[in-house]
């Protein structure tokens, strides 16, 4: 126990198709109730003992004859042919990427043989692309180019992020617009405002048919010859004979306010006729 040796194994037994051990312990060592015996090895290949842990003191002290749990641990012997088994695996597993790396049974090349034709038909444009991948490089490290200029400049870092953060800020009022069009169409649709009004309520249609066909119809008055309108706008002497007659009241009324009131009626006769 805690490292301590505090007895021995007395007799190993069967009881009940289970070994059982029989401890003696030295009596000045407590063992609780709720303490766990475990097999246990000193060193890689020592023997065998068993452990004890402490347990807790509210768990009570037990009696000569009592019984304690045990806790099984991986025996050995078993860990070792487990290894042995997951070694064989491991080899069969090397064995199949050997076989998938070289070339087949039949002759037709494998994968290693594969990458290797690949890199030598293509090593012109591999050199070629590792070439400009330098040139790039040099280019972007000496500071030639926008992107090297992004990179080693500064202001183009701060330009750049203004302009981001316009196209958020542009990206944000958009979004709300959106939001605020698409209110506006669900109004529409839920016949709400006068446009939604407009569009689907039935009485106000009809409405507007008849205020369209009532404007449509004194138009047509109007240009006709047969309405007093239409006779202003379309007879020429009817416009002459208006115009005399305005011409003779401004002259009456010119006359009107040079005469005294006693004359006043004879001048305005006068002047009509």
């Amino acid at each position: 126990m805690a490292g301590v040796t505090i007895g021995a194994v007395t007799a190993v037994r069967i009881n009940n198709g289970r070994a059982e051990a029989v401890l003696s312990i030295k009596k000045e060592v407590p063992i609780h109730k709720d303490c766990v015996a475990t097999i246990a090895t000193s060193g890689l290949i020592g023997s065998n003992y068993i452990s004890l842990d402490l347990g807790s003191p509210a768990s009570g002290i037990v009696a000569p004859g009592d019984t304690l749990r045990t806790h099984e641990v991986p025996d050995f012997n078993k860990i070792m042919s487990d290894l042995g088994e997951l070694g064989a695996d491991i080899k069969v597993a090397v064995g199949k990427i050997g076989a998938a790396f070289s070339d087949n049974p039949d002759g037709s090349p494998g994968l290693i043989t594969n990458v290797n034709n690949l890199v030598n038909e293509n090593r012109a444009n591999l050199n070629s692309s590792i070439a400009n991948l330098n040139e790039i490089t040099e280019k972007i490290r000496a500071g030639d180019g926008t992107l090297a200029k992004l990179i080693n400049d500064p202001a183009a870092y701060d330009q750049l992020l203004a302009a981001v953060t316009e196209i958020k800020n542009a990206a944000t009022e958009a979004k709300g617009f959106i939001g605020e069009t698409q209110t506006i169409i669900a109004d529409v649709k839920s016949g709400r405002g006068a446009i939604g009004t407009l569009i689907y309520d039935e009485a106000t249609a009809q409405n507007l048919k008849v205020a369209v066909k009532n404007i449509s119809d004194i138009t047509n008055k109007m240009n006709s010859d047969e309405s007093s309108f239409g006779q202003l706008i379309t007879n020429d002497n009817l416009v002459r004979d208006a115009k005399a007659t305005l011409r003779k009241v401004d002259r009456a009324m010119d006359g009107f306010s040079d005469s005294g009131p006693i004359t006043a009626v004879g001048v305005v006769a006068s002047g009509l006729f």
